[in-house]
């Protein structure tokens, strides 16, 4: 008898034990989303960051387009003189069609770039986060503006240097016209022939300026935008705020702010970046000297590139096309739209989690 009280008691534990390991199990894995639920939660916000960036782009195409012929027009043949004469000048010569010129190509770039951009802006967060947290012992400690800024500039390098052949293809295409020395028929022909006959190397001319550029402006946009969210939601500021949250309006705001800061700083790098890309090609790269000869220029390298633009055309040049491209930051389009198609998709984390 003693020995069956024993045993039942023994089995009760037993029992016991189990279904306390399971419940442990089960609150251990509660948190641990299932290697399809991850990678569905992934392709959800690579869809919404590409989205997000073909939106932006095809938004403000014509002021794109205008802002790289500015760029890289010949200074002692100009064309294309301001904003609002830069737009009717290619209404006027090429039509509707002009104004969206290249834009199938640059949102055949932005697309992957932008997924990959807010993506790697996300992970990297996580990770700077995780590690500040542990540096700091403080399991509560959030992301500050110097960290958001780091994390931005590690998504802009990752971005970049993904989709750069695609860049540089970009701008031949849209610069391109019957007169140009080489007539591309679309994306993969420009690519196949930038490849054949001046090497893969050219596909990353100007890539050193463009990472470089990529810091501050990408770095800029993100950590200015979020910490700027962040200030208005906390202080509740003019009463924007509704439930913890900035309307749509706010919010293109921010990006408009975020997006003029980091495009500022970073402008000087994107233009040397596509003269160092057309060179040789078109003759964006000729000037006319004092004597009145014209000299195709060569650049050996950013630096070199930098100090002929200033020689040549003084340093108000590292600043054509920075108007047009001021009046609708893309930027601030792509935030916005990133987090709408966010919240229609159900992905639970924002940029801002």
């Amino acid at each position: 008898m003693a020995s069956e009280d024993v045993k039942q008691r023994g089995e009760a534990a037993a029992v016991s034990t189990f279904v306390n390991l399971a419940g442990e199990a089960k609150a251990a894995t509660e948190g641990v989303k299932s290697p399809r639920h991850a990678l569905l939660s992934i392709s959800k916000s690579l869809a919404a960051g590409g989205i997000a960036g073909g939106v932006s782009r095809t938004a403000v195409a014509p002021l794109e387009r205008l802002k790289i012929l500015l760029q890289v027009q010949n200074p002692h043949s100009i064309k294309y003189n301001g904003t609002v004469q830069g737009l009717k000048y290619i209404w006027q010569t090429e039509g509707f069609r002009g104004l969206f010129k290249g834009n199938g190509t640059n949102c055949a770039r932005i697309v992957p770039n932008s997924a990959v951009k807010f993506f790697s802006y996300e992970q990297a967060s996580k990770g700077i986060l995780w590690l500040y947290q542990q540096q700091t012992g403080n399991e509560n400690a959030e992301l500050t503006p110097v960290l958001r800024l780091g994390a931005g500039a590690c998504a802009g390098i990752i971005a970049m240097s993904a989709t750069y052949p695609m860049d540089m293809v970009r701008g031949r295409l849209t610069v391109q016209t019957a007169k140009s020395p080489q007539q591309y028929r679309g994306i993969y022909h420009a690519l196949t022939t930038v490849l054949r006959e001046e090497g893969f190397r050219a596909l990353y001319k100007g890539w050193l300026p463009s990472v470089i550029g990529v810091v501050p402006y990408v770095g800029l946009n993100f950590a200015v935008y979020e910490s700027l969210k962040d200030w208005l939601i906390k202080e509740k500021t003019f009463g924007l705020v509704q439930d913890n949250e900035l309307g749509v309006t706010t919010r293109l705001a921010c990006g408009a702010v975020a997006g003029t800061i980091g495009q500022t700083v970073a402008y000087p790098l994107d233009v040397v970046r596509r003269r160092m890309q057309m060179v040789g090609w078109k003759d964006a790269s000729t000037v006319v000297t004092g004597d009145g000869k014209k000299v195709a220029l060569e650049y050996t390298g950013m630096v070199d590139a930098f100090r002929k633009t200033v020689r040549y055309e003084g340093f108000r040049a590292l600043y054509k096309g920075l108007v047009p491209n001021s009046v609708v930051p893309s930027i601030s389009i792509a935030f916005v739209t990133y987090e709408v198609v966010k919240d229609l998709l159900g992905v639970e984390m924002r940029i801002s989690d």
